[in-house]
């Protein structure tokens, strides 16, 4: 299924989003590593991005660790367990990049990032509470971060509904600049921004595996290094971009 859903998916990689990568070398060949990215878009589209991308580009399989909320969306989420998506939590990490020395891929903004409205776009939100470092810490393999930049006007967010989300039971119920403009079909359909990514230096912690406990306020101090790396990196890749569409 995962291979075939790789084909499927390929055109829309390759031809929609033309996603361009700088520094896939710093990705690790093998062993374990937790990759690091910004996360935005109403039904974010950077999360297939570099799986696929990674996966095409390396021959290395990425596995996504994502909010349980994405596994409930109806079609989306049967489509993402299927890519290789699983829950994010520490037991699935732990197994992923200490058992089977896997790549796995966190949004540690949850879904604070894709639920910003379109006037909030590339501000990067609080990086949660350090639960990604903690367990790269813990599992001894390295954080490569990675910049996004298109996923923000793939499926913009106009505005929100928050007495609708409650009242479904679920994070935020975004209107976006798709439905309005495509109806129904833009429920699922994202634009065709050009997707840049670009691939940071990895970052390694000199503690040792397999702690019961890691200090906390280490743990949130390299938490916000690589928030506001990725944040910077992110401002650069736009003062170079000439176009949404065509990078």
């Amino acid at each position: 299924m995962r291979t075939l859903l790789r084909q499927i998916y390929d055109p829309v990689y390759s031809k929609w989003f033309r996603a361009e990568w700088e520094g896939l070398e710093k990705i690790p060949t093998e062993g374990g590593a937790l990759l690091v990215a910004n996360h935005a878009g109403a039904i974010p589209s950077d999360a297939p991005v570099i799986m696929h991308g990674i996966e095409k580009e390396l021959g290395r399989p990425v596995y996504g660790l994502a909010d349980y909320f994405f596994r409930t969306v109806p079609v989306v989420g049967t489509l993402w367990s299927r890519a290789g998506g699983v829950s994010a939590n520490p037991d699935n990490a732990y197994r992923l990049l200490h058992d089977q020395r896997q790549l796995a891929v966190v949004f540690p903004e949850g879904t604070k990032g894709p639920s910003k409205s379109f006037t909030d776009r590339y501000q990067l939100r609080r990086f949660g509470r350090g639960g990604f470092v903690e367990i790269a810490m813990r599992t001894g393999v390295p954080i490569v971060p990675i910049a996004v930049v298109g996923s923000e006007e793939s499926m913009p967010v106009v505005f929100r509904l928050p007495a609708l989300a409650k009242l479904i039971g679920v994070p935020y119920f975004p209107i976006t600049a798709n439905f309005m403009m495509l109806g129904p079909l833009g429920v699922l359909v994202p634009f065709p921004a050009k997707f840049r990514l670009r691939v940071l230096d990895p970052v390694t912690f000199d503690v040792p595996p397999d702690q019961e406990r890691y200090s906390k306020s280490r743990v949130m101090d390299e938490v916000e290094n690589i928030r506001t790396l990725i944040q910077e990196t992110i401002f650069d890749m736009l003062r170079d971009r000439r176009s949404i569409w065509f990078g």
